[in-house]
């Protein structure tokens, strides 16, 4: 898929990842990353004493799972320029190593900036899991280039 720039978004859009597997190496990697060894994480002694019975993968992992999905997807390979934050995650469901997630990527609003060259969207993930649950979701905002503005920054790199 191509670049969408700010002016080829509407509110109402989905567009959806593949799906990927959760593996026990993202678990491990993850809590080396964070430091997080939680033994809902760590310890599967632990966990499997648990109401989910085994080890639950970090909710902190299903955001950057997401964000990753989001790259994968393409829209914003060149278009992007900022997420400006992240509000409202909810971990609706445990994520477990084999689980089987996509992103389902929701369009909510479009404002177009003063200047012309950029403007705001706002978004709402949904991380879904093989049985069709949504396992995640939240609100996130992303400054993104218009055709004009990534005509304008085309042209300021050209060389003299």
């Amino acid at each position: 898929m191509s670049s969408y720039y700010l002016e080829d978004f509407k509110p109402g859009q989905v567009f959806v990842s593949s799906g990927r597997t959760i593996t026990e190496a993202d678990l491990t990697f993850f809590s080396m990353i964070s430091g997080d060894w939680n033994p809902i994480h760590a310890d599967a002694e632990f966990a499997g004493q648990t109401r989910y019975q085994q080890r639950v993968v970090h909710g902190a992992l299903g955001i950057a799972i997401c964000t990753g999905m989001l790259h994968q997807i393409g829209i914003f390979e060149k278009s992007v320029i900022a997420m400006l934050g992240l509000r409202n995650w909810n971990f609706l469901k445990p994520l477990l190593i084999g689980d089987t997630v996509h992103l389902e990527l929701h369009i909510t609003s479009v404002e177009a900036g003063k200047s012309g060259r950029s403007g705001k969207l706002e978004r709402r993930f949904h991380l879904i899991n093989q049985r069709g649950e949504i396992a995640q979701e939240g609100d996130s905002e992303v400054l993104v280039l218009t055709h004009e503005g990534a005509r304008r920054q085309a042209d300021a790199a050209k060389p003299a």
